[in-house]
């Protein structure tokens, strides 16, 4: 979860929630920015009162997040980074530890990057383990997690080396289309439409991907988003699908979907049958929206069911309405 509204969880309806984010100095330690409130974090902590095995991970960086080829590129550089990520971890009575770099060997988020992240990221996972099995010896086992994504931004993962000192990989199976695609297209798609371009993504194929690789099955956690893509000066064909455009208007909660979009008579909601997704077009304005509804994600969790996956991870908390993507998900994987 990364929000600044009101905290509003039902800890019932989960098993983990990871608070983002941490994130790591250019000493290469771990700390809490000034923009994240630790009165937030204790409230998460405080949600074990109504939910006793829910378990709460820090998750350190997230995207544009630098200064982790740094802290991975020695010994004495990852012991400060474990040593005060532990620190943390213990100060709010956390359950783990969740690393989201993105992503080793590349710096597309304009981040320092170098060729050896790929082996020096698995040291640090490795050696982060191990402290993590030393602090909970003989009394309890914390989370290691990190999240990823396939293909080009998968090069910097030693796979499947790193799965052996993880509990799970959450994958980013979103983004798919955005800013810097072609064309339009299903950002969180399920599987490929035949009218998608070549390097055009789908959840399937990520999936396939970490299978392939030797990730097992059940350490593989599904990315979905609360959120949709929203695409501008489209062009008109397939109602907006698969078509150049020149201004990408950036996000747009399922909430505000719900309450601006859905029922407004502008806007008309498609359904993809094969990549078994929605849409929403604006003929007038040709504007194109990507994202996912109960209707989608009930079938991503029968997806999971189907290939003895991990389970569901979702991005993020403060996007849904009234809980009405996060019951899907419940009901469907409990």
């Amino acid at each position: 979860m990364d929000s600044p509204a009101p905290l509003q969880l039902s800890a019932q309806k989960l098993d983990v929630v990871n608070f983002a984010f941490a994130v790591v100095k250019p000493d290469s330690t771990v700390y809490l920015p000034e923009n994240v409130d630790p009165a937030r974090l204790h409230a998460v902590v405080a949600k074990r009162a109504d939910n006793p095995a829910l378990q709460i991970v820090l998750s350190i960086g997230g995207w544009g997040a630098g200064n982790f080829s740094e802290a991975a590129a020695s010994a004495p550089a990852r012991a400060r980074f474990i040593d005060s990520s532990v620190a943390l971890m213990h100060q709010f009575k956390l359950d783990g530890l969740d690393v989201d770099w993105e992503y080793p060997t590349l710096g597309d988020a304009d981040i320092s990057h170098s060729p050896d992240d790929r082996h020096n990221f698995t040291l640090l996972l490795e050696e982060l383990r191990a402290r993590l099995d030393r602090e909970g010896a003989g009394k309890r086992h914390y989370l290691l997690t990190i999240a990823a994504a396939e293909g080009r931004a998968a090069q910097g993962l030693e796979l499947p080396r790193i799965a052996q000192s993880l509990d799970w990989i959450n994958l980013m199976t979103y983004d798919f289309y955005g800013s810097l695609t072609k064309t339009t297209g299903h950002h969180s798609g399920l599987a490929r439409s035949s009218l998608a371009t070549p390097e055009g993504r789908t959840t399937v194929d990520a999936v396939k991907y970490f299978l392939d690789a030797g990730v097992p099955a059940a350490k593989i956690n599904v990315g979905v988003p609360f959120y949709g893509r929203t695409f501008g000066d489209v062009g008109t064909a397939n109602n907006g699908r698969f078509q150049k455009f020149t201004a990408e208007g950036g996000f747009i909660t399922w909430r505000e979907i719900v309450h601006t979009r859905l029922n407004a008579p502008e806007w008309q909601r498609y359904w993809d049958e094969e990549a078994q997704v929605p849409w929403l077009w604006n003929a007038k304005e040709r504007r194109m929206i990507s994202y996912d509804d109960p209707q989608s994600l009930l079938l991503k969790a029968n997806y999971v069911k189907q290939q003895g996956l991990g389970g569901i991870m979702y991005w993020e908390q403060g996007g849904d309405d009234n809980e009405q993507l996060l019951d899907v998900l419940h009901e469907a994987l409990r």
